[in-house]
């Protein structure tokens, strides 16, 4: 069966057949990237992605030098809006000001909302 992945967890299963569902709607471009958010248990990434050419054109994550110390001894949220704020500058600084936001399967709650709203607060539009 193509597209197939043994999953064992059955909340892995849910979020994966969800991701699969948003990444059948959702394409970014040069002009308007796709902006996926990967959270783990402990850290939050970020990537801005033209699915046209298969390029990455920016990335944020808490565990970056300059994150990292911004984020010493803050929560997990308050990271995440620290690495929404972080992408959004990168991606003003290549003139992208419009993004599509894809959530990678994960609901639009916590951390995830928090890297939308600090990427918005920076000045990306979704």
């Amino acid at each position: 069966m193509a597209g197939y992945i043994k999953i064992q967890s059955p909340t892995a299963r849910a979020r994966w057949r969800r991701k699969r569902t948003i990444r059948k709607r959702l394409t970014g471009t040069a002009a308007r990237p796709r902006l996926s958010v990967f959270r783990s248990n402990s850290h939050i990434y970020v990537q801005a992605i033209d699915d046209v050419t298969q390029q990455v054109l920016a990335t944020a994550s808490d565990l970056e030098k300059e994150l990292a110390d911004a984020a010493s001894g803050k929560k997990k949220r308050e990271r995440a809006r620290l690495v929404g704020k972080a992408i959004a500058g990168r991606l003003k600084a290549k003139n992208v000001i419009q993004v599509v936001f894809d959530r990678n399967g994960y609901i639009y709650h916590g951390r995830v909302k928090e890297v939308a709203e600090g990427a918005r607060e920076a000045g990306l539009e979704f």
